[in-house]
């Protein structure tokens, strides 16, 4: 088994990557920098274009789609949300997803893989206390992009999750947050391993809860 998983540097991804080579597998981190883990920014064409030639065909049984950015953390409605920061969330949260399952739709389908993609609890637009605009606007739509994804490509043999990992005490997160990483990564790893063409579409947390769009 062959698993890839972006922003593996830090965080969730951190956690993920040590967990499933501590289990023996196969896996491949990637970061924009880093050393022991393969270079790919994942807002660039390019530089997918060269994470897939370097894979040389390689099969991958499941890609986890964790690169994300949080750059309105914290802001205020007066006078932030500009232009750029907008710019930040969608390109990383939303289009580095979709660049990366594009570009590695071959290897998915030819190991009959599955795709996970990190969203948020903050997707949900029944749950809506406010603020986190664009944070909140870029895990929607990451949503919405897992959800159709997992239409068109179940003819394929390919299933796709959509998960929100839990409040975690990440830089990302904060102290203040509920959860420790590995109690995030156990409930992940668990999730990932049930995913399959019958659940695929599926939105769920971290203990397998679905949560309501």
């Amino acid at each position: 088994m062959t698993i890839l998983l972006t922003g593996a540097n830090r965080g969730i991804g951190r956690a993920l990557f040590d967990g499933y080579r501590d289990r023996g597998t196969q896996i491949i981190g990637t970061a924009r920098t880093g050393a022991g883990f393969e270079p790919l920014e994942v807002t660039d064409s390019a530089s997918h274009a060269a994470l897939a030639q370097r894979l040389d065909g390689r099969g991958i049984d499941l890609l986890i789609c964790n690169a994300g950015v949080y750059p309105d953390k914290g802001m205020a409605l007066e006078g932030g949300y500009g232009p750029d920061i907008w710019a930040e969330a969608f390109a990383v949260n939303v289009t580095g997803v979709f660049l990366t399952v594009q570009t590695l739709l071959p290897n998915l389908r030819k190991a009959g893989g599955k795709v996970a993609i990190m969203s948020s609890i903050m997707a949900s637009h029944t749950r809506a206390p406010g603020g986190a605009y664009a944070y909140r606007a870029s895990k929607a739509a990451a949503l919405n992009l897992g959800r159709n994804l997992a239409q068109d490509l179940a003819p394929k043999g390919i299933a796709v999750g959509i998960y929100h990992p839990g409040w975690v005490r990440t830089d990302m997160g904060g102290d203040a947050a509920d959860i420790d990483v590995a109690e995030a990564r156990d409930g992940l790893m668990a999730r990932f391993d049930a995913l399959s063409l019958h659940t695929t579409g599926c939105y769920e947390d971290y203990r397998g809860e679905t949560i309501p769009f």
